[in-house]
């Protein structure tokens, strides 16, 4: 037999029969497994277990994204993944504020259930203030179903080394472990923004605008991991478009038409996340990973209002009541998506949902249901996004700032009760008040009643905080 695989030429009288047999037997056994390996490698990705791809922003605006309805800021690549999502409507964080809604999100359970209800401050030698290492997390279980995992980007979950990624369940990392940090190499400031950025436990130089270097980092991820039987789960958090307000001159020019600084920073800011995401996109599509990639997109909790301190609130969480820190709408209210073109399909979800809820859907997509904790808060979205199960998947929601005592909110059905410490309970309609204006809380009292309950008995399973936010620096006294 020729070396092509062609048929071979007989030239023996001897067993002639035999040979021909079995250069025909050869050459058959070689095409059916060139079809058999064709087959298997052109067979639908989805029959394997999704990839995971959590995408966190930090600070965005309810309104500051194009599939929000925003106009100002142009978010092309974030649209496109809106296109081929579900949009949640009623979408919410687990807090106002950042570092609780990370903790919420990691271990599928209200921080108020372990004290994680504060920011760390940047305390390397604190073994309390950082999300407790009692609690199991996402990575950890996503580990447990055969999955690499990976982070990029902040992470704000405690300083010690105890609290690293790379010790909660990330095979790999690269990121900033504190708050926040400057975004361009050199720039000076305090301590916990300008460390260097860490890779699995050491030190590495920041290279570039660091929404882009995240950007890239995460794409590298992604091909890496792209021929590989493993399946990966990657959390990808931005600190943008948190402060400080920095943003490449080419974003700042495309901006220069908005009159207000800070807003036309922020812009900037914006569209670079959403250019890195676009790249994380496209890295997606040419690896062919993209129709089975499970992919959540939030921000960790609406914009702030920096009024006071700027003079200038850049930020939009219109139509939304209230900013970051607070328990009306606007605090934890925020762009929602869930993409997974192999099995959901594209378009609009209402039911109040929360990314607690992540964790869990995540182990049933890939078929690991059975490793769940059963001390979750959060729940499995599938068979409600197949339309398997009409019902809500939550029958309460709830938040709190500031321990025992302090702010409360719950949400059942279309009625959220916020109370602000002693102050009297207010109760809103969020099916015609969707920006909370008009308190119906005197002409509903069974309600606010019924409500107030629910926070009590809720409440019955939280602990105090653990430790305190870092504390600002000393008001200036007045002349």
């Amino acid at each position: 037999m020729t070396e092509d695989g062609g048929s071979c030429k007989l030239e023996v009288k001897h067993g002639e029969i035999a040979f021909v047999w079995g250069c025909q037997f050869i050459f058959l056994m070689r095409l059916f497994l060139s079809l058999l390996f064709a087959l298997l490698i052109s067979a639908p990705a989805f029959a394997a277990k999704p990839n995971v791809l959590l995408i966190i922003a930090d600070d965005l605006g309810y309104n500051d994204v194009g599939f929000q309805g925003c106009k100002e800021i142009p978010t092309p690549h974030l649209d496109k993944l809106a296109a081929r999502s579900l949009r949640f409507t009623n979408g919410y964080v687990s807090h106002p504020f950042c570092s609780p809604t990370r903790a919420g999100t990691m271990t599928g359970r209200y921080q108020h259930r372990f004290g994680h209800e504060n920011n760390p401050a940047w305390l390397p030698e604190d073994t309390i203030a950082g999300l407790p290492v009692t609690e199991t997390t996402f990575p950890q279980l996503m580990k447990q179903a055969g999955y690499t995992t990976g982070a990029v980007g902040k992470w704000h979950l405690g300083a010690h080394p105890q609290f690293h990624p790379n010790r909660r369940g990330f095979d790999e990392y690269l990121g900033i472990l504190g708050g926040g940090h400057q975004y361009f190499p050199g720039d000076k400031g305090g301590v916990e923004y300008t460390i260097p950025l860490n890779r699995n436990g050491k030190d590495e130089a920041q290279t570039k605008y660091l929404t882009e270097q995240f950007g890239d980092e995460a794409s590298a991820f992604i091909g890496r991991h792209a021929g590989e039987q493993k399946p990966w789960m990657l959390y990808l958090a931005f600190n943008a478009p948190h402060t400080p307000l920095q943003a490449p001159q080419k974003w700042l020019d495309q901006f220069s038409q908005i009159p207000d600084k800070s807003r036309q920073i922020y812009a900037a800011m914006v569209a670079s996340m959403d250019e890195a995401v676009g790249g994380v996109l496209a890295k997606l599509d040419e690896t062919k990973q993209s129709e089975n990639t499970l992919i959540f997109f939030v921000s960790d909790n609406g914009g702030p209002n920096l009024a006071a301190k700027s003079g200038s609130n850049f930020t939009d969480n219109a139509p939304l009541r209230g900013a970051k820190g607070m328990v009306y709408e606007g605090g934890m209210r925020v762009p929602f998506l869930v993409s997974w073109p192999a099995k959901i399909k594209p378009g609009i979800y209402e039911q109040p949902v929360i990314a607690l809820d992540f964790l869990p859907t995540s182990l049933a997509a890939a078929d690991e249901a059975g490793l769940t904790p059963k001390n979750l808060d959060g729940v499995n979205l599938l068979p409600f996004l197949s339309g398997e199960n009409t019902s809500a998947p939550h029958d309460t929601l709830f938040w709190r700032t500031n321990g025992p005592g302090g702010n409360n909110a719950v949400r059942r059905g279309n009625w959220k009760l916020v109370r602000l410490g002693k102050a009297e309970p207010e109760l809103y309609d969020l099916a015609a008040d969707i920006g909370e204006t008009k308190n119906l809380a005197a002409e509903k009292p069974e309600i606010v009643k019924e409500l107030v309950g629910a926070i009590a008995e809720w409440e019955k399973g939280t602990i105090p905080p653990i430790f305190q936010s870092p504390k600002q620096g000393p008001k200036k006294k007045k002349k």
